[in-house]
């Protein structure tokens, strides 16, 4: 199992400088996570971690290469539920992502339906959920599949933080070869789901694992809320059955890269043991 992390350790500091605290952490793996199209203020002078969709390959591909770090996924989190906006993140710019990883040789892009920001979007049925995901990602999916991208979807939504809807929302976007999971083990229980859930009913779909564990406090939130940025716990600190996790990822022959999405240097050190351990122990 390759181990890597979410490339926002530090606040205030460019992604150069996230990739190199992460290789200081002993982490040779990161995602590309924050991004923005066009230029933006904070990237120019230097306190915001967030690559532009139109950049130049090389450099992104220079930054990660000066701290040692290989990238393994893009983030594209977008919100799918809203009607579509100049100022809303969503079929657009998962595309320019698409093509941005393929040209730095990243086989995966994540993204997500996100939470709706709009009495719209929070009047949708389920049924007219899942179709609005699947009209906002006809054309990125098509994109992937052109380029040789896996196209996967995070559980991190309404949906998506569903077994049974997840299942519904894979039949329906269909492109089972282009188009998988990224399970998120905080997210899904967060949502309500049981991560274990979603080894055990999509098997080989997942493609990649955001790691985080989830503290007693979140309980009260579970169900209601859905998808959280970072974990403030170590792995094992929290509620979720982690270990059964790494056996039935591995069960099914799981060998794909891997981020933890934890905030603190000592809390990701400790995960990374930790995930080296339940892995050994089978």
């Amino acid at each position: 199992m390759r181990i890597g992390c979410f490339a926002l350790v530090e606040p205030f500091c460019p992604m150069s400088r996230q990739f190199h605290a992460i290789a200081e952490m002993g982490i040779q793996y990161a995602d590309l996570t924050d991004n923005h199209e066009g230029g933006m203020l904070g990237v120019e002078y230097g306190f915001a971690a967030s690559v532009s969709l139109d950049s130049h390959p090389a450099k992104i591909r220079e930054m990660a290469e000066a701290a040692g770090v290989t990238l393994t996924t893009f983030c594209a989190h977008a919100n799918l539920l809203d009607p579509p906006s100049p100022d809303v993140y969503g079929t657009h710019q998962i595309i320019k992502a698409i093509r941005l990883a393929h040209l730095l040789g990243i086989k995966h892009v994540i993204t997500t339906e996100g939470d709706p920001k709009t009495e719209f979007g929070h009047q949708l049925t389920t049924e007219q959920a899942i179709f609005a995901i699947c009209e906002r990602l006809y054309a990125p999916i098509r994109w992937a599949q052109e380029l040789g991208i896996g196209l996967l979807l995070e559980t991190h939504g309404r949906v998506t933080d569903s077994v049974e809807d997840m299942g519904r929302l894979l039949d329906a976007l269909g492109h089972e070869q282009t188009v998988g999971i990224c399970l998120d083990t905080g997210n899904s229980w967060l949502g309500g789901a049981e991560p274990l859930d979603y080894v055990k009913t999509f098997g080989d779909r997942i493609k990649h694992v955001h790691w985080k564990d989830m503290g007693l406090e979140w309980e009260q939130k579970r169900g209601s809320l859905f998808g959280c940025g970072m974990a403030t716990v170590a792995l094992g600190d929290g509620v979720i059955d982690l270990p059964a996790i790494v056996r039935a990822l591995q069960g099914i022959g799981f060998d794909e890269a891997t981020t933890l999405e934890i905030a603190g240097p000592e809390n990701i050190r400790t995960s990374v043991a930790r995930l080296n351990q339940w892995a050994a122990a089978g």
